[in-house]
């Protein structure tokens, strides 16, 4: 047992220093994406029409999509960007219910998750995010109806930077309206925050975060979305992604916006009717 310890702990050690070793060359962008390829559910177990959908990016990745389309006469379309982590099929309760409010849904996997190729990165998925919309805008049953953007999380992140460039560029159609949801202010910011609060990265928040880039800070992108109306939604209880960064989201956006503030865990916002009902508030009152 007296040499146990000491072996036990020269191990635990060279293992922390290989992943810290590891970080150190490669960044610490990958603690950003935990993809999985299960699938936990498909539309058709939620009484949901759909339709596969597989696009081509530019850089040669071939993505996966669900096309949701709307249980009665359309009223508009959204385009949902999901969190870090599984695949759609674990994020699709989030828009489930929009089909039978009378809105199409469309949803796509970053290379890497569920049936898309290729690994994840801040920049892939930032491509992966425009190319998913670029797909979306050339259906004729999106065209000349409002279009909603719904970042949710990680997708909240890339979405912000995706609709402040689409905006900036006069892209056309132009959006109606962008729907954040428990996202964080920024890659690098939620990167230092996370690392300074484990003691034994805490040393390393501010080297480790350096290798991320910040080219694409929320905080800094929100603004250019204006005249797009900006909703911001962030509950008081998220545990993963703290309150002040909705606070931070809100401030640095732009008018016309709105703060939706709720009282559910991250990700988790649509479980409650009332909720819903805001958003389709926003979305109704920005889509006539």
């Amino acid at each position: 047992m007296a040499t146990r310890t000491p072996r036990v702990l020269l191990r635990t050690l060279a293992g922390i220093t290989a992943a810290f070793t590891l970080l150190l060359q490669t960044g610490c962008s990958s603690v950003f994406f935990y993809p999985d390829q299960v699938t936990y559910i498909t539309p058709d177990r939620l009484n949901l029409e759909y339709e596969d959908v597989f696009l081509d990016t530019p850089d040669g990745e071939t993505l996966h999509g669900w096309w949701l389309p709307a249980q009665s006469d359309p009223k508009g379309t959204v385009y949902f960007l999901h969190g870090n982590a599984q695949n759609i099929s674990s994020h699709i309760m989030n828009v489930a219910w929009l089909p039978e409010k009378r809105y199409n849904v469309f949803l796509i996997d970053y290379r890497g998750y569920g049936r898309s190729t290729g690994a994840p990165d801040i920049e892939g998925t930032l491509h992966d995010a425009e190319a998913g919309l670029r797909w979306l805008i050339d259906r004729p049953d999106v065209q000349n109806q409002p279009l909603f953007l719904l970042g949710q999380s990680l997708g909240g992140a890339l979405g912000t930077a995706l609709a402040s460039e689409w905006v900036k560029r006069g892209e056309q159609p132009p959006l109606d309206g962008v729907i954040l949801d428990g996202t964080f202010s920024g890659f690098r910011a939620i990167a230092r925050e996370k690392l300074g609060n484990f003691w034994l990265t805490w040393p390393l928040q501010f080297p480790l975060s350096w290798t991320i880039t910040d080219e694409y800070e929320a905080t800094e992108m929100i603004g250019d979305i204006s005249p797009v109306p900006v909703m911001v939604i962030h509950s008081e209880r998220d545990g993963i992604i703290p309150f002040h960064h909705g606070e931070r989201l809100y401030e640095a956006a732009a008018e016309p916006k709105r703060f939706l503030q709720t009282d559910t865990p991250h990700a988790s916002t649509f479980v409650i009717p009332g909720y819903q009902a805001a958003v389709l508030g926003f979305m109704d009152a920005n889509g006539e």
